[in-house]
């Protein structure tokens, strides 16, 4: 449901020149009028919208997919950035969807104080800090390895996609032609997106009874993008810009747009599932734990973790699994709780970061409007890297606590 309303959303945007109208107005204003700071408000809007991670790639790749195609970023690069400052930061912030259901299960775990454990561990979540330093550090100087300086390439000689790519969303054929005319704005693009952001906690308010951190997040996040294209269309309605009835055909269009990245989203969940089912990520786990020294279990922990993620596709459900197992075992060692807690979900973020069925990874492949597997193959050797560098330090935290 979120991947059709979405849809529907952008279509709208669109082809109220809502996007159009934000570009011009942020280059009137000369805030973005380079290459370089089209990355880094790549960057910045991605850190800065922490709710939740679908909404964070959202925002971000729907705004800055524009500049990037103006200056002539590749959007595979464009997908790196939001993918990287989505998850990664979300994962840092306690109070959100992400921090409620992590405290939801520490709190399970019988953890005695489960928001200071979460916030101890926060410093020893290297994989999520290192890849917001590594992509700040690529938006600001450009660097680009392995595909991504092909694909870089591949833009600066003006070609947008890769001979032969399908790109997660095709933009230029998700509205009809006669609504491309609207006056460009740039509050049809803001005022939407706002109250998709500010929608989110108010939902997970609601959903929590009061208390945000037991907040629904996946109730919260369709609530949030429903009330974003309420509000899109009585402003169109009001503006005389659209009829009900165009405003029907675009949102049927933007969410018939994204029935294959939908059908896609379906299996790798239900592989998930089936996974989960079938006790693997228990399975691999379990053939770990007790055969390590304790100095190894750290970086060994931030591995599975990894693996796990990478095979399912699903950060939260890592965490279901490899918390369980991690914090039992620092507690009977005597070893602290917050560096094992920030081990399992470094590894949950470094596995869905890297995995090609994760949902955070094809939605930023939707939001950037490019081939999935482009994006995949381009963001691996910057998830690797920040991989490398997060279990050396996983390894020498366990030297010192062990």
């Amino acid at each position: 449901m979120f991947t059709f309303v979405i849809g529907a959303v952008i279509a709208t945007v669109q082809a109220s020149g809502g996007f159009t109208g934000f570009v011009d107005w942020v280059e009137r204003r000369q805030w973005v009028d380079s290459p370089r700071r089209a990355r880094l408000m790549a960057w910045l809007l991605g850190v800065v919208i922490f709710i939740e991670s679908n909404i964070t790639v959202l925002v971000a790749g729907s705004v800055s997919r524009p500049l990037f195609d103006r200056f002539r970023i590749s959007r595979e690069k464009l997908a790196y950035l939001i993918d990287s400052t989505s998850a990664p930061i979300c994962v840092l912030i306690p109070f959100n969807a992400w921090g409620a259901y992590i405290l939801g299960i520490l709190a399970g775990l019988q953890v005695a104080d489960p928001i200071l454990v979460f916030g101890g561990s926060i410093l020893f979540n290297f994989y999520a800090i290192l890849s917001v330093i590594l992509a700040f550090a690529v938006a600001y100087a450009g660097w680009a390895w392995g595909g991504m300086r092909s694909a870089e390439s591949r833009v600066a000689g003006g070609t947008l996609l890769r001979a032969g790519s399908v790109p997660a969303m095709d933009t230029d054929h998700l509205v009809p032609d006669s609504v491309e005319e609207a006056k460009p704005r740039a509050r049809n693009m803001v005022v939407p997106i706002v109250t998709l952001i500010a929608l989110m906690p108010i939902g997970l308010l609601i959903t929590g009874e009061g208390d945000i951190t037991r907040g629904a997040g996946a109730t919260s996040v369709l609530w949030a993008v429903l009330g974003s294209l309420a509000i899109a269309w009585i402003m169109l309605l009001a503006q005389r810009t659209m009829d009900l009835d165009t405003l029907t055909r675009v949102g049927l269009r933007g969410a018939g747009g994204l029935v294959g990245l939908a059908i896609v989203l379906l299996l790798a969940l239900a592989l998930g599932n089936v996974t989960r089912e079938m006790g693997t990520g228990v399975y691999v786990a379990g053939l770990v734990e007790g055969v390590f020294p304790p100095y190894l279990l750290l970086p060994l922990t931030f591995l599975v973790a990894g693996g796990i993620a990478f095979a399912t596709g699903t950060s939260w459900g890592t965490f279901a699994i490899i918390l369980p197992i991690s914090v039992p075992t620092a507690m009977v060692l005597g070893l602290p709780l917050a560096p094992f807690v920030a081990a399992s979900l470094s590894g949950g973020i470094f596995g869905d970061h890297s995995s090609p069925i994760s949902d955070t990874t094809i939605i930023s492949s939707m939001a950037a409007a490019v081939d999935h597997i482009d994006h995949v193959r381009t963001q691996l050797p910057y998830a690797l890297s920040a991989g490398a560098v997060a279990t050396a330090l996983f390894a020498l935290t366990g030297a010192l606590i062990a």
